[in-house]
């Protein structure tokens, strides 16, 4: 039986992702929608359209896709002429759920992660949390830097910095009365988080650490640059779901439509290229490819970490190893998390793990307490029906 799909005009802000209306009361966030077969076989990019309306098109109407401009200043402009350089603006995108006056949540993913990586998280805990997830520079939705060079550990400290100013609105960085602001890094995400903290002690005032620490080491690294640091075209699903569960084989036990739902969010469909391309600039993962010869070192930094940390560790990873995790522990209670089956950076899609982090942020966690947490089912299948939104132009 030939699939059935529905396509909707296209709103640019949203890019491929079009909200199509829901009506009356939010949906269950707990269902998963029901696939028949294995859901790598699909022969056309019409077929996978057709598969993304009924995966991601379960958080459409759920949160608010936003801007904030980001001024890049001169002093993170290395490799620039003195003669040329200024101070430029670039767009920020990130992901707004839950109520506006709550308590932030604010998440940033990896070298070559996506805000919407972030989805399964942010709609469990959009209900006592605005949960924020924000696209890298030169990743996503967001704008790209100028030059190769521009993109560092330094400017995505600036830019956390800048999106947590944006957040907290105008006047000083950490005004009277303002609530709780905690920070979520995954990988690098953390590394910008830890670098921000020693900088402007008190910006943030909870840390959550996803499998990373104030070491990586430079092998890890230099492996993680070779597979990234490339141009790739799909010209099928099926190459790229291939590609996508290669890059995620650490992730742990993840179901299909997770991986299907970072596949889609991760790539855009180009028509320069006739088929999908990741949503980033290749240069940022080129100049990671360039600093991937030294391992990560961030003791100093560490030092000045002062807030209550969770560290999520996955415990077959390769970037978080045993020395650096015992090392982060001498002085700092801190709360530790690990997740068995699972290499680096956890996906954080799995609803204990989610349980877990939402006990930590409620406070109900003493500092000190190590777990590790087990995998939990499935989720339940969506009674209801698909939701349409699919662009044409995806189709070609």
């Amino acid at each position: 039986m030939k699939t059935q799909l529905n396509v909707v005009p296209r709103l640019a802000e949203f890019g491929d992702t079009v909200p199509a209306p829901l009506g009356g009361a939010l949906p269950d966030v707990a269902w998963e929608p029901p696939l028949r077969g294995q859901r790598r076989a699909l022969g056309s990019w019409n077929e996978y359209m057709a598969l993304a309306s009924r995966v991601v098109g379960r958080f459409h109407g759920h949160f608010q896709l936003r801007h904030f401009d980001y001024e890049h200043p001169t002093r993170l402009q290395p490799a620039t002429p003195r003669r040329l350089k200024r101070a430029y603006v670039t767009p920020v995108a990130y992901t707004e759920w839950g109520a506006a006056d709550a308590p932030v949540l604010l998440c940033c993913g990896g070298v070559a992660n996506v805000a919407m990586r972030f989805h399964y998280l942010a709609s469990d805990l959009a209900d006592r949390w605005r949960v924020v997830c924000m696209d890298w520079l030169g990743r996503g939705r967001s704008g790209w830097l100028a030059a190769e060079e521009d993109y560092s550990i330094a400017t995505y400290a600036e830019q956390l910095r800048q999106m947590i100013h944006h957040l907290r609105g105008p006047g000083a960085g950490r005004r009277r009365g303002a609530r709780a602001l905690t920070v979520l890094g995954s990988s690098m995400g953390g590394t910008a988080a830890i670098e921000l903290i020693a900088q402007h002690p008190g910006l943030i005032d909870r840390l959550i650490l996803n499998d990373v620490g104030p070491f990586i080491p430079a092998r890890r690294r230099k492996r993680r640059a070779e597979s990234i640091a490339r141009h790739y075209v799909f010209r099928n699903p099926s190459e790229l779901l291939r590609r996508v569960g290669a890059s995620n084989k650490n992730d742990g036990p993840v179901s299909d439509d997770i991986r299907f739902n970072l596949s889609f969010h991760q790539t855009r469909w180009s028509d320069e290229e006739s088929g999908r391309v990741y949503r980033h600039d290749v240069r940022a993962m080129q100049s990671y490819r360039r600093t991937s010869r030294h391992s990560v070192v961030q003791w100093g930094p560490w030092r000045s970490v002062e807030c209550p940390v969770l560290l999520i560790h996955g415990m077959q990873s390769d970037a978080l190893l045993p020395p650096t995790l015992e090392r982060m522990r001498r002085g700092k209670p801190m709360a530790v998390m690990h997740v068995p089956d699972t290499g680096h950076t956890p996906l954080l899609a799995d609803r204990n793990q989610i349980g877990f982090i939402r006990q930590w942020l409620a406070g109900d966690v003493p500092a000190g307490t190590e777990w590790s947490v087990l995998h939990a089912p499935a989720r339940d299948a969506y009674p209801g029906s698909p939701i349409p939104f699919a662009p044409a132009s995806a189709l070609r």
